[in-house]
């Protein structure tokens, strides 16, 4: 079977000539392959983890030793994905103005946008700090954690969701929705049809 590129063409699901380096809030969206249950169970409405949710969430809570540019709002571990809010905030030399303005819900000036070579999040090289390097790389440590700790079977979805979020209502209710999304569980999109 020959390539055609109309046919075989992935598309991107960013926004076309939007800068993914520029300082603001993103909600996103990280889930299993085929949405598998591997994160642990929601029992009573609270999340139990699993070793491989368990070090998802260590994963996750370690972004921001690895991104100096990045803090980390609400998020949540569910049972076949992750919900959570990753903040990029302006670099010197990014061609931010440091105070936000136009830029998402709000920015902050970094303490430190140098990254340590010797001290990198995973194999892929963070320097161009846009948001799917971000995420590709948490993906990528949780994945080789998994394969050294004998969970072969575990796997992501291709790519992720991601929201800019552009104003404090749309960042109080996306909040709102973290917290409370292991109490709906079983209305989730995400839910396993099978359980």
């Amino acid at each position: 079977m020959s390539y055609d590129k109309n046919k075989h063409h992935r598309r991107s699901i960013r926004l076309k000539e939007y800068d993914y380096t520029s300082p603001g809030w993103y909600y996103v969206t990280i889930c299993t392959h085929q949405q598998a249950v591997l994160f642990g169970d929601i029992n009573n409405g609270r999340i139990v983890l699993s070793s491989i949710g368990k070090m998802a969430q260590e994963y996750w809570l370690q972004i921001p030793n690895h991104f100096k540019f990045v803090e980390l709002d609400e998020f949540v571990i569910m049972p076949n994905h992750i919900h959570g809010i990753i903040i990029i905030n302006d670099r010197p030399g990014n061609g931010g103005d440091n105070n936000g303005n136009g830029r998402g819900v709000r920015s902050n000036a970094p303490a430190n946008a140098n990254i340590n070579p010797q001290n990198r999040f995973s194999e892929i090289s963070p320097k161009s700090g846009t948001l799917g390097v971000i995420v590709r790389s948490y993906k990528s440590s949780v994945t080789r954690w998994c394969r050294k700790n004998k969970n072969d079977h575990f796997k992501w979805q291709r790519n992720f969701y991601e929201h800019i979020m552009r104003n404090e209502r749309e960042l109080y209710q996306i909040r709102k929705y973290i917290r409370s999304n292991p109490l709906k569980w079983q209305l989730d999109s995400e839910y396993p049809v099978n359980e």
